[in-house]
């Protein structure tokens, strides 16, 4: 088994704001594995939870180095083991969601079969992906919502709230956005750990009100103990996303939580996505994917999953101007993957 690891840089279309920062390009890592004349494709996205915990490209690129040398002992079908020998040897997760997203798509390719069938999968369970609305302006909020209208036809919205202005700036933003988006849509909200329990709180009460379906991440990672008052007391489910990484996060969060935000870069990848549904399943939780600034590769390397979860946001891709990728199909709002082989990701572009 050879492999080959090479760096790119995408652009986005419009710049995403969120409580901790604002997003305009990333550079990302390209994982090919090569055996017995198949290649398979993965992807490594940097990504942040905290303002003390992230994933750099150089902290990727040189776990991706050790990954090599560690790789070249086992056969591609060799899953399991190599697995777990990443785990073992500290490699960081998104660069070992690459190296299992590469495995995925090389044996599908191997194989002749597109995952999802591997999977025994129905695709017409998938969900409409939402789009993601940053922190803006009320003007500026609508115009981006006017536009992800426009570009995929969407009905269904996710909104990030926790403005430094406030509240207040949060709801006129929400309000604005309803303004323009047709009746009925489908509305979530992302705090990404933006506010206090008492905020919390007093946001999900009045977004309960205004139609959304479910809050994620309103207070930060580490603040996990508040979330039991909003399991009692707010009239939102609420959903997490930085306080959940991997399987093991899940049993302790079945007391104060409604449902998780998996995202293969943050768990490891599709294997570990897998048996965190069927935790998360178990336990009762709802289960949505998700996803950082992710191509066409990575984002559709999570749509094969999609027929078993809640809700999906997987739409980063589609806010790019210089994607390499092509993949998984938008039809009626929803990220479908095609009957290609393995992931069913080609190379459309030029890698910037």
């Amino acid at each position: 088994m050879q492999v080959y690891v090479e760096t790119f840089t995408v652009h986005k279309r419009y710049a995403l704001t969120i409580s901790r920062g604002t997003h305009t390009d990333t550079s990302l890592a390209w994982v090919r594995i090569e055996q017995e004349g198949v290649e398979g494709w993965g992807e490594a996205c940097p990504f942040s939870v905290s303002d003390d915990y992230h994933q750099s490209l150089e902290d990727i690129l040189t776990g991706l180095e050790v990954a090599k040398g560690l790789l070249r002992r086992y056969s591609a079908w060799d899953r399991q083991q190599i697995e777990a020998r990443l785990v073992q040897e500290g490699i960081p997760s998104a660069a070992r969601a690459a190296v299992d997203m590469a495995l995925h798509d090389w044996m599908g390719k191997r194989l002749g079969i597109p995952l999802w069938r591997l999977w025994g999968l129905d695709l017409g369970r998938i969900k409409p992906t939402t789009m993601t609305i940053g922190i803006a302006s009320p003007q500026e909020a609508q115009e981006r919502a006017l536009a992800w209208m426009k570009e995929t036809q969407t009905q269904a919205f996710k909104i990030k709230l926790g403005s430094e202005l406030g509240l207040m700036a949060d709801q006129n933003m929400l309000i604005a956005v309803q303004e323009v988006i047709p009746l009925g849509s489908l509305i979530t909200v992302d705090a990404n750990g933006a506010w206090t329990v008492e905020q919390s709180l007093s946001m999900s009460n009045w977004l309960a009100g205004q139609g959304v379906s479910y809050l994620e991440q309103p207070l930060d990672r580490g603040r996990e103990a508040g979330l039991i008052t909003l399991w009692h007391e707010s009239k939102l489910p609420i959903f997490v996303d930085e306080s959940c990484f991997d399987s093991g996060d899940i049993p302790g969060l079945t007391d104060r939580v409604h449902g998780i935000n998996i995202k293969l870069m943050k768990c490891g990848g599709l294997s570990e996505a897998l048996r965190m549904i069927h935790t998360a399943k178990s336990h009762g939780l709802q289960v949505m994917l998700g996803c950082y600034s992710n191509t066409a590769l990575g984002n559709t390397a999570a749509a094969h999953l999609a027929p078993w979860v809640d809700y999906l946001d997987l739409d980063s891709h589609l806010n790019l101007v210089d994607d390499p990728f092509s993949g998984a199909i938008l039809h009626n709002g929803r990220l479908v993957p095609t009957d290609q082989p393995g992931l069913g990701v080609t190379l459309s572009g030029v890698l910037g």
